[in-house]
């Protein structure tokens, strides 16, 4: 999956090098925290309009909170405690906050939260309804979501401090330990509570990411879980994701305390014409893009 870049042009910094390697806990969470910052605008602009500002969706598919209920009835989240782990711009928690939830919404990246605080004071300012002016929102320069800055792996809330749990592409695949995720928020979760996270399917990662015809054909094995790294030119991580297979993730619940009650693969629909990275309507209807994970504490 190497991929070969032209030579550097004096004065311009080369483009960073596509590999598989070992990336420790340490390096993966450096490296992603710097992308992250670097990227946040980008990715912001390109991907803000699909996601909205107060949208709760799961992944490329589309698959929206509102209809899939995956964290229990909507009527249900009044007053519920919230934790949003890899929240990006909060959208998600700014969703939850307007059910009347109580969100926090937790990032390791400080712009990405820049973002949420920009989405927050914008609604303030044109005075629209939702999370940034609703009562069920906690904390916020704005009146918006609380925002916390933190990496996954060691969550800085007392036990016990949440309801529900959530993450829709955020950290779990991200970090080089997930089962320490998994650990730190049952920690924080109170019994009974449901932890819900979504990451690319991991059959995904036998296949270039590619979303043409290109993409279709496997190019790796899928039992290869050698992380994928973008470095520089002096091999320094720059961006770092972890592939576990499907049994690999259900064994990572398991041993993170929770119990699996349901595992969704959303198909990809007929309203939905974009694509998103190595996410588009020919791939999507011919193999899964996203897994969620839907689990509870005991």
């Amino acid at each position: 999956m190497v991929q070969e870049h032209e030579p550097s042009t004096p004065g311009v910094a080369a483009e960073p090098t596509a590999t598989r390697r070992i990336a420790d806990t340490a390096e993966s969470s450096r490296a992603n925290r710097g992308w992250w910052d670097r990227n946040a605008d980008e990715y912001q602009e390109e991907h803000g309009a699909f996601l909205g500002d107060d949208r709760f969706i799961w992944g490329p598919e589309g698959l929206d909170e509102a209809e899939a209920g995956l964290l229990g009835p909507v009527e249900a989240l009044k007053g519920r405690d919230v934790l949003e782990v890899g929240a990006g711009a909060a959208q998600c928690a700014r969703w939850l906050a307007a059910q009347g939830a109580r969100p926090v919404a937790l990032d390791l990246s400080h712009r990405q939260l820049r973002h949420a605080r920009r989405i927050d004071a914008e609604a303030a300012v044109s005075g629209e309804s939702g999370a940034a002016g609703n009562s069920g929102a906690r904390g916020g320069d704005a009146g918006g979501v609380a925002l916390v800055q933190a990496d996954a792996t060691a969550l800085p809330f007392r036990d016990g401090s949440f309801d529900l749990a959530c993450s829709a592409y955020g950290a779990v695949p991200f970090v080089a330990e997930p089962v320490r995720v998994m650990r730190e928020v049952r920690r924080v979760l109170r019994p009974g509570g449901r932890w819900v996270f979504s990451v690319t399917h991991p059959v995904r990662w036998a296949f270039p990411d590619e979303p043409g015809p290109e993409g279709l054909s496997i190019a790796s094995s899928y039992f290869d879980r050698t992380p994928y790294v973008e470095q520089d030119a002096s091999g320094r991580a720059v961006y770092v994701e972890h592939h576990r297979t499907l049994g690999d993730r259900v064994r990572d619940v398991v041993a993170g305390g929770f119990r699996l009650v349901d595992l969704i693969e959303p198909e990809w629909p007929a309203w939905n014409h974009q694509e998103w990275g190595g996410w588009s309507p020919l791939r999507g209807n011919l193999i899964p893009g996203t897994a969620i994970f839907v689990c509870e504490r005991d």
